[in-house]
């Protein structure tokens, strides 16, 4: 039975997916948030359950993602220097994909021995985790949105199935990891069975994300066709190649709104259970704080949507972090009610979803003005370049919250909080939200390319005509 032939998108671009295309290309984005979750999450266990000193750990992160962030550059210099001929992006799903199942059981494995052997350890399986699995992984899977397709509507989409595919990961992490490893006994061996069974579900899904990829694409202009091969093209040193990028404004601005953005999702992993546990008294209350995020969140994924159809990428994130900047500026005033807690929670939840979903999208834009300018696109050297100030970032995020405990003198064996490290924990839980939602407003007010995008891709169409 032959299948309904795909139709064009409102500016005339063909459609190349279908709904099991979303979803296979979705369940990726499970092993991604798995193991940047997972990043967030060790502080606590390190500091609580293997009993690190939280400055030693903040260290340990912060090196990591240094390192990890080189290795971004790395491969994507690797990945577009690929032989012409050969798939660049689709292999590395499960290259990556099934030893990353196997790390996230040896980060908790932490040995019972010094100190120092401990830190080591923790220092090369966090090594491991981000700067060589995680990399590997992320790189050509998020180079894939734009060579899938060239459709807008379809990469939207792909943005909010890859964004709910996410949610769900890392809902099961920072609502989930700490009452089910206190239902499995709370102790260091309950996190690495729970690494276990979630390293069973990445190898699972990075299969299913590589046997449903496609390398493909329908440029502006061309004949009605559910797939064409996508085109190699020019290779670009590297240095030149970064340079390029730096002069397209658009690629900075979503470089930087990443950036910040990242330490928002990486200090929030981490701040609910310390303030659960600190402010509230109980960390099991973050299982409850989670399940009414459930509810923002849904409706966040929901109505991104229709959102952005109404009033385009740049407005909805302008909403969006609008209303981050007004939660997290209530809590100054209402930060120890559990109440005011959850609601301004939600609000904050809801303001990060927009992000979650519209980034990609963001990113091809920056990446088809890259070939409006230069006349090359370079795919995965500019997604590995945005990744480089992801990792950046979410590493000074995750450091953060050890540098200020550190600052404030933190002891985990304390019955009660000193008001130093209350101090410490309501900064990184809602003032530094605060600055970052507003430089993200003030950044994407000067993002104005999505309404000169399809003009620029006629006139692309236009210079490959003329010059065949």
């Amino acid at each position: 039975m032959s299948k309904k032939p795909l139709g064009k998108d409102k500016f005339g671009v063909q459609k190349v997916m279908r709904k099991g295309d979303y979803f296979g290309d979705a369940v990726g984005q499970f092993v991604l948030n798995a193991l940047s979750t997972l990043v967030a999450q060790v502080t606590y266990f390190y500091t609580d359950k293997v009993g690190l000193a939280a400055g030693a750990v903040a260290t340990i992160l912060l090196i990591v993602k240094v390192l990890d962030a080189f290795t971004d550059l790395i491969m994507g210099n690797i990945v577009d220097h690929t032989p012409a001929g050969k798939e660049k992006y689709r292999p590395w799903l499960v290259r990556a994909g099934i030893p990353a199942g196997f790390i996230m059981v040896l980060v908790f494995t932490v040995p019972k021995a010094a100190p120092g052997v401990q830190i080591a350890y923790a220092l090369i399986t966090n090594i491991l985790l981000s700067a060589v699995i995680y990399t590997a992984f992320a790189i050509p899977y998020t180079s894939l949105m734009t060579v899938r397709t060239n459709s807008q509507e379809e990469r939207g989409n792909m943005g909010i199935f890859r964004a709910a595919a996410g949610y769900i990961s890392g809902f099961i992490l920072a609502v989930g990891i700490i009452p089910l490893t206190n239902a499995l006994g709370g102790d260091q061996a309950a996190w690495a069975k729970f690494g276990a069974i979630l390293g069973v579900f990445a190898i699972i899904f990075s299969i299913i994300a590589y046997k449903t990829s496609r390398e493909t694409a329908v440029e502006v202009g061309a004949e009605p066709a559910e797939t064409v091969q996508a085109e190699d093209e020019e290779q670009v040193p590297f240095g030149e190649a970064i340079r390029k990028l730096f002069g397209n404004k658009y690629w900075v601005i979503v470089l930087l709104v990443n950036f910040f953005s990242c330490v928002i999702y990486s200090v929030s992993a981490s701040a609910g259970t310390y303030y659960c546990k600190w402010i509230f008294g109980d960390d099991n209350l973050v299982g409850l704080l989670g399940a009414v995020g459930l509810v923002p969140t849904l409706l966040g994924f929901v109505a991104v949507g229709p959102l952005t159809k109404k009033l385009g990428v740049t407005k909805t994130l302008m909403v969006s972090f609008a209303m981050g900047i007004l939660s997290n500026t209530l809590m100054i005033f209402f930060h120890n009610y559990f109440v005011a807690y959850c609601i301004l929670g939600c609000i904050t939840t809801f303001a990060t979803i927009p992000m979650m979903c519209l980034v990609g999208v963001m990113t091809a834009m920056s990446i088809d003005y890259n070939e409006y300018k230069y006349g090359v696109r370079m795919v995965a050297t500019s997604n590995s370049a945005t990744s480089f100030g992801s990792k950046i970032s979410s590493g000074i995020g995750a450091s953060m919250i050890g540098w200020m405990l550190a600052a404030a003198r933190y002891d985990a064996s304390l019955t009660e909080a000193t008001q130093a490290v209350k101090m410490a924990i309501f900064g990184f839980s809602f003032v530094i939200p605060l600055i970052m939602f507003v430089v993200m407003f003030i950044l994407t007010s000067r993002f104005d390319l999505e309404k000169t995008l399809p003009a620029l891709k006629e006139e692309i169409a236009a210079r490959k005509n003329n010059d065949q």
